[in-house]
């Protein structure tokens, strides 16, 4: 198959300037050199003795580290020697049990300039997930701290392929203390000649639809995020700008989103971990560190939006805020520009296949409820069953058309799901959708998500936009649940804002509240006040775990 994204030509910006969506989209062209390697590309080039700025690592006791793209580049080298020297080669399996610091940094850089592929993984996963994608994926390093160390002690014996054990807080049981080993190590490195389709990373989805899959990408998979990162940061980068997430470093959202496009573009990243998400330390660490871009996840959005008065409290200035894994409604538009007077742009991806539609507010209009447009290089479609597109206004799959530069190689050990990830040459995505005339397409939800009812086919996302305009709800949920009549009922999960008791009038007030401002078949029928909601480790809410739970008519 001929690959159309192949050039020689490299430019620092993958977005073509332009003062309307289409003039963007009609001067896109991929450049994406013939050998290419993500370790050289994101660090090495701008380690030119000048000190330039890569990372700013606030720690836990509240100090603050500054690390060059020089350092990095020193500190990158030596651990891909510690790495060789113990028997890692090239396509060998190196896992980063790591939250974010500049260890997660500089390890995923190391792994890349040896040839090796990374392993991300969560530092919330326990035992039986750590076991799995370990072994999954062959492991034979792991690069973690004391905490991870911890996690795997009972796993060794299961693990036999798994050699090295590098941990940052010193030596441990069968592990060596990372810092002393980087020490004796020399900090010249010659870096691995690779391909853009050579393998370069294998990241685990998110499980929300069964077992996990290891989504494995080749080097040319950072190139392919750059365009659906420059358009919803509004042309990303520009001076002065300043990355953070308060996603972890191991999901596709925050180390290809953030870390890895703004080491590439030569722009400094805030690392600092929060073990759980606090709304106020949030405001208080973009006011305080002078952020810029910011990539928030729906569900941080939403507990920011119950911070009272930030903008009085907090000194903040953000030129772009990016969101994506759950849909955004009109509600959190509205707080947005309120809030921090700019408006939060939306994108779309998944592990597979990241950041292939977006909003882009300096760009082209806004229309609350769709994600956007196809991001420029990106064909991007809603089809039917048999593959071909869909008319506008129908609901199909979303989905995204092969060769594509942002796509992934295929599935760990499982040609059985490759193949059926795709119809012809279109990669499906598990989502349903809608496009307009104008190309915007909105997102109903998972095919496992979408609720039929009375005939109707109904998406989540509306309907929990619209509980979260309730003075009430701090956080909602719908599902569909078994109906004799209907075949589902909606019902919904609430999470209430403090000050606020659950009560028989307080679920009929709900109720009405959507059905007068929604419709007659897409209102709850059933509301259920909980604590919180189940969530996978990257926010997204786990609709299938509430629909397990209320399964009987």
């Amino acid at each position: 198959m001929a690959v159309p994204w192949r050039a020689e030509a490299r430019c620092e910006a993958m977005l073509p300037a332009g003062r309307s969506y289409d003039e963007v989209r009609k001067a896109f062209r991929w450049r994406i050199p013939s050998r290419y390697n993500i370790g050289l590309d994101a660090c090495d080039r701008w380690a030119d003795g000048s000190g330039r700025l890569a990372l700013v690592h606030q720690r836990h006791d509240g100090g603050v580290d500054h690390y060059s793209f020089d350092v990095l580049k020193r500190l990158s080298n030596r651990l891909a020697n510690v790495l060789s020297a113990h028997g890692v080669r090239r396509g060998d399996r190196v896992g980063v049990l790591l939250p974010q610091m500049p260890e997660t940094a500089f390890a995923h850089i190391a792994i890349y300039k040896l040839g090796a592929v990374a392993v991300p993984l969560f530092m919330l996963f326990g035992e039986d997930a750590l076991e799995y994608r370990l072994a999954d994926s062959g492991a034979r390093g792991l690069i973690t701290d004391s905490a991870g160390l911890a996690k795997i002690a009972s796993l060794r014996e299961r693990l036999p392929g798994l050699g090295v054990v590098l941990c940052t807080d010193g030596p441990g049981e069968q592990a060596l203390d990372l810092r002393r080993a980087l020490e004796r190590a020399s900090d010249s490195f010659s870096v691995a000649d690779t391909a853009p389709d050579d393998p370069a990373i294998i990241i685990y989805t998110s499980g929300t639809t069964g077992a996990p899959k290891g989504a494995l990408h080749g080097h040319r998979v950072l190139l392919g995020h750059l365009p659906g990162v420059e358009m919803p940061h509004e042309f990303f980068p520009k001076a002065g700008d300043l990355f953070w997430t308060p996603a972890d470093w191991a999901w596709i959202g925050g180390l290809f989103d953030v870390l890895l496009p703004s080491l590439h573009h030569g722009i400094p990243v805030l690392a600092r971990r929060l073990a759980k998400f606090d709304p106020d330390e949030a405001f208080h660490l973009m006011a305080r560190f002078g952020v810029r871009n910011a990539f928030m996840p729906p569900t941080a959005l939403k507990m920011m939006r119950n911070v009272p008065n930030p903008q009085a409290r907090f000194d903040y200035a953000l030129r772009s805020i990016g969101s994506g894994g759950e849909t955004l409604g009109e509600e959190l538009l509205d707080w947005g520009r309120k809030t921090f007077g700019l408006t939060i742009n939306e994108f779309y991806g998944q592990t597979e296949c990241n950041l292939v539609v977006a909003n882009c507010a300096g760009l082209m209009p806004i229309k609350p409820g769709s994600m956007g447009r196809a991001v420029p290089g990106h064909d991007v479609a809603v089809i039917g069953e048999d593959g071909r597109r869909l008319p506008a206004g129908e609901t199909g799959a979303i989905a995204v058309k092969r060769p594509d530069p942002v796509m992934f190689l295929r599935y760990w050990n499982n040609p059985e799901a490759t193949a059926e990830k795709f119809i012809g040459d279109w990669l499906v995505t598990g989502d349903q959708g809608t496009i307009d005339e104008e190309g915007y397409i909105r997102f109903v939800g998972r095919n496992d998500d979408v609720i039929t009812s009375g005939g109707y086919r109904i998406g989540p996302g509306e309907i929990e936009d619209c509980l979260l305009k309730h003075p009430a709800v701090a956080m909602a949920a719908a599902v569909g649940v078994p109906d004799p009549l209907r075949t589902e009922r909606v019902k919904a999960f609430i999470v209430l804002k403090p000050a606020h008791a659950g009560s028989d009038a307080l679920a009929e007030d709900i109720r009405q509240f959507v059905k007068i401002r929604l419709a007659a078949h897409e209102y709850p029928r059933e509301v259920a006040f909980v604590d919180s909601l189940p969530m996978t480790t990257t926010g997204k809410i786990m609709r299938r775990l509430l629909r397990s739970n209320d399964s009987r008519p």
